[in-house]
């Protein structure tokens, strides 16, 4: 074994990327229980590639066949049902993993230098994983589906100029047909995934190379043994922290599990009645609504009654996240050491973002559109008037090492 991996080493530097990348990558020794969202969004993500591409071994990407061709997975393939589960349920539980990852990162300042380009790169991840659950939406070719994606494809008409060009592109026809269901099949299963490899890749190498943030904001490499070099707070990846995500795993895979066996459409939050029919272009469903994830920029949009101007709220509530990491001002960078204003403003802002997520669901009232307007005014004050109240609050001394 040890000759065969000098072999391979001597060609590739398979021994350096274990080393660096894990049994000699040194993360701080305070990680806590948020810390295990990176490493399970990277196991959905692994679970969502393995069940596509075994989806796609029976799929018809086909608007004739479409519809029935899930339906034949879900009947007469062997474990089809389960292969096709776990796949649409894998892509909430991605998306559950990936605002517990960003929130984490919104608590400790993991977006704050030295990781802007960490956080950068992790926002546009999410924006891959917005596109690919869109373009996976339309796949299965039910109601919800079909009206989903009219309804989505149709705002990029408000576009002033090229919109109406742009959204014929998009459709690659005058209507939603089988040209758009090849064209989305294709991005999903070919360029978007390739895309977002690429960018996990360089994700983990640039929070490699600046090293992990904690829930103390402590740099541990600059506090290090002076004849070892190596960081006094930090413990070595493997098997410490490897053998502490297996623990997260396996609690993640137990709850993955029960709501596959036992409540997959999960009360119509992860797969909608709707869609247990095949689209219908001349039956309009009574209300059309996005999945969960999609749902609070969705209220943004609604929550504006100019097409257009609803259109560039809900894309600049994506595009404000991209800018956190310079309009944080605060001295220190966890939330342990924030002051109440900072924590209230986040407190605030999970609220918002719930109340955007429930409202994004129902139909709209009068009401429901001005508790909408006051969600979307919150969710954006936290971000602009952030280089201000961040300024201004008080924080508490930072220790010169982590604590446990």
């Amino acid at each position: 074994m040890n000759k065969m991996l000098d072999w391979v080493d001597s060609r590739f530097p398979l021994m350096s990327l274990w080393n660096e990348h894990l049994a000699k990558y040194y993360a701080p020794k305070n990680f806590n229980f948020w810390y295990y969202f990176g490493s399970l969004a990277l196991l959905v993500l692994i679970l969502q590639i393995v069940t596509g591409i075994f989806l796609t071994m029976n799929y018809k990407p086909d608007a004739e066949l479409a519809f029935g061709s899930v339906e034949y997975i879900m009947r007469d393939v062997n474990y089809g049902w389960l292969i096709r589960y776990m796949h649409a349920v894998g892509a909430s539980f991605f998306f559950v993993v990936v605002y517990l990852h960003m929130f984490r990162g919104l608590m400790y300042g993991s977006y704050r230098k030295p990781r802007e380009l960490v956080w950068l790169i992790g926002m546009f991840i999410y924006v891959c994983l917005m596109a690919e659950a869109f373009l996976g939406y339309l796949l299965p070719w039910g109601q919800m589906s079909y009206w989903g994606a009219q309804v989505i494809i149709s705002l990029f008409g408000a576009i002033p100029y090229v919109g109406e060009d742009l959204a014929l592109w998009i459709r690659g026809d005058y209507v939603i047909a089988d040209a758009t269901l090849n064209r989305f099949f294709a991005f999903h299963v070919i360029l978007v995934p390739l895309i977002l490899l690429v960018l996990v890749v360089l994700h983990i190498i640039a929070l490699h190379e600046v090293g992990s943030n904690n829930p103390d904001g402590v740099e541990i490499k600059k506090n290090k043994d002076p004849k070892t070099g190596i960081p006094v707070d930090g413990i070595p990846f493997h098997p410490y922290y490897s053998v502490k995500d297996i623990v997260g795993v396996t609690v993640f895979l137990m709850l993955f599990a029960g709501v596959i066996f036992y409540a997959p459409e999960f009360g119509g939050y992860f797969i909608e009645a709707n869609n247990f029919f095949p689209a219908d272009p001349l039956k309009t469903p009574e209300h059309i609504a996005p999945l969960w994830y999609f749902t609070p920029f969705y209220a943004i949009l609604r929550a504006i009654p100019d097409k257009l101007m609803g259109v560039m709220a809900m894309g600049a509530a994506i595009v404000i996240l991209f800018a956190l990491p310079w309009l944080d001002r605060s001295p220190v960078k966890s939330i342990r050491y924030k002051g109440w204003i900072y924590k209230f403003a986040l407190t605030l802002f999970v609220i918002s973002f719930f109340g955007l997520c429930y409202l994004g669901m129902v139909g709209p009232t009068p009401v429901k559109t001005l508790l909408a307007q006051i969600f979307s005014f919150i969710y954006f004050a936290f971000f602009l008037l952030m280089p201000w109240y961040s300024t201004i609050d008080k924080t508490k001394p930072v220790p010169e090492r982590v604590t446990d």
